[in-house]
């Protein structure tokens, strides 16, 4: 487990565009349950992939269409709720940070790690807005 004064500005990061903080698995599965799209964020303290991908989700609300929710746990830290998001994304492998954005419950799109390591935060946001445009209302 991470200590909270580290992870605190990489969770404020998400929270503060309105991203909603699921640290259990029972909110994991609610989160899931409601209806239309859902973008879970696993935040993560990694610098190399977790540095661009939080501006990447947080540019990607900048668009017509954009998620019905959007929720993060964080890996490391809010143990099992990564555990029960990993478990809505079979069958991709556990990886973090990472990204799923839900249709009625059901995993459409997908970003592993090794589709954010190295990528600027502008392409992985064109990559989340892809699939808004695709998915969402």
């Amino acid at each position: 487990m991470y200590p909270a004064e580290l992870v605190k500005p990489m969770r404020e990061d998400l929270t503060k565009v309105g991203f909603e903080e699921l640290h259990t698995a029972e909110a994991v599965d609610a989160a899931l349950a409601k209806e239309g799209t859902t973008l879970i964020v696993v935040n993560s303290v990694c610098g190399c992939a977790a540095a661009n991908a939080r501006p990447g989700a947080r540019m990607s609300l900048q668009n017509a269409k954009k998620p019905d929710h959007i929720v993060t746990v964080f890996a490391g830290v809010d143990t099992d709720a990564v555990d029960r998001a990993r478990q809505h994304m079979v069958p991709f492998p556990p990886s973090s940070p990472s990204m799923a954005l839900f249709k009625d419950g059901e995993l459409v799109h997908m970003l592993e790690r090794h589709h954010i390591e190295g990528r600027p935060a502008e392409i992985i946001s064109e990559n989340l807005k892809d699939a808004y445009d695709e998915f969402c209302k």
